[in-house]
């Protein structure tokens, strides 16, 4: 992910992490906003901030990861953002909840290092990015000349 840095939002209400994740991401050649909960996440997309990636936590105050993916889904706040979750909630219905709001990677936190995060982020975006050049091709090929 070499080249301009990618826009990241992460949400979390517990500021020693929030601070950790954003310096190991700002390291890394991403340009970190950070929010402590859904609702100031909501916030800053209805401003009309725009994020490559929304990493959020799930338990949070106010609004709750899974709220606030649900809100950023009905309102089309985020369409193009690739949107993860970083918990320690790992349940299956956790997964499921995940699934369901059209999350790209579900990371447990106690599972891995901050460095480990940003690997797997990053391996997801590139994969997003690498498939959608790969479907723009095919509609290229397929459409025919005029």
């Amino acid at each position: 992910m070499e080249g301009e840095k990618k826009k990241i939002l992460i949400v979390d209400d517990d500021n020693f992490l929030l601070d950790m994740y954003a310096l190991k991401f700002s390291q890394n050649n991403f340009e970190v906003h950070t929010a402590e909960n859904g609702l100031k996440a909501i916030d800053k997309l209805k401003a009309g901030e725009v994020f490559e990636i929304i990493l959020t936590d799930i338990i949070m105050p106010e609004m709750d990861g899974f709220q606030m993916l649900e809100k950023i889904n009905t309102d089309n706040l985020a369409p193009n953002s690739l949107k993860m979750i970083l918990s320690n909630k790992s349940q299956q219905s956790d997964l499921d909840e995940g699934a369901r709001l059209g999350v790209s990677g579900y990371i447990v936190k106690a599972n891995s290092t901050p460095g480990e995060v940003v690997s797997q982020v990053k391996d997801i975006f590139l994969k997003k990015i690498e498939a959608q050049k790969k479907n723009l091709d095919k509609n290229l090929i397929s459409t025919p000349a005029v």
